[in-house]
């Protein structure tokens, strides 16, 4: 496994509300799960998702991206309306292999262990990597449909780990084990729930500070645990999970930005 990278190098996070953040590493700017729509009822099948906070940027403030990190397109709290405009603009988008059937366009898939490298402006690249995601209990898929998480590396840049919409915490032991341990995890969290299903869809406050031991994570950053009504836990369940947690823990307001 890897040694953790030197702490003099850099990640920036910008947390735009949701799943959604703008992500700068070695040169690369990244966003994850592009959300812009404003409140309201977004339907999915014969039911509604219900959006509870707007977008802190709109597209023209974030401005070009060398890459889409998508974990799913078939849920609205992952990919709204102003994301999927957003999405058909960028230069690419990695995603499913089912997201690129749909979307089409520079939708990419990135399958599971496999990777992708984008150059890095002052020479190298940045290699992104698919790894696993199970958007809720053991077989559920069929109702969920698939999700993908991402792994970023290169040269003396920080190994992060971006989860997606994922609930198994043996999933997780997986991740570490082939790619770990990671200097930081940005954790998809909220335990968002379903009438459809019991359990949750994604990890809950203290399976997330679980998840971040499991990986050796130096720094954390929580997403998509508000903004939604269908979350369960949220801004005020994290803090104390992560109270034991050595690293650094980052609970950032929606347009805040961290360097790590």
């Amino acid at each position: 496994m890897p040694e953790h990278t030197p702490a003099g190098s850099v990640l920036t996070v910008r947390y735009l509300g949701g799943p959604t953040a703008l992500l700068e590493i070695g040169g690369v700017r990244l966003l994850a799960d592009p959300t812009f729509d404003a409140p309201g009822e977004h339907p999915v099948g014969d039911r509604a998702l219900t959006k509870t906070m707007g977008a802190v940027a709109a597209p023209d403030e974030i401005g070009p991206v060398d890459a889409v990190l998508l974990s799913h397109d078939q849920h609205p709290d992952n990919l709204d309306d102003g994301g999927r405009a957003y999405v058909e603009r960028a230069p690419l988008t990695l995603s499913t292999e089912a997201a690129a059937g749909r979307l089409g366009g520079t939708v990419r898939a990135l399958p599971n262990w496999e990777h992708v490298e984008l150059p890095r402006p002052g020479g190298g690249a940045l290699r992104i990597t698919g790894v696993p995601a199970q958007h809720g209990p053991d077989g559920t898929e069929h109702l969920t449909g698939p999700v993908t998480g991402f792994v970023l590396t290169g040269d003396g840049l920080p190994a992060t780990y971006v989860s997606g919409d994922n609930a198994s915490l043996d999933v997780v032991r997986e991740i570490a084990g082939r790619l770990g341990p990671f200097d930081v995890a940005l954790l998809f969290a909220g335990a968002a729930r379903t009438p459809l299903l019991d359990g949750d869809l994604t990890l809950g406050s203290a399976a997330a500070a679980e998840a971040a031991g499991i990986l050796g994570a130096r720094d954390v950053v929580p997403l998509h645990f508000e903004g939604w009504a269908h979350f369960s836990q949220g801004r005020d369940t994290l803090a104390e999970p992560f109270a034991a947690f050595s690293g650094g823990f980052h609970l950032l307001e929606p347009g805040q930005t961290v360097t790590l």
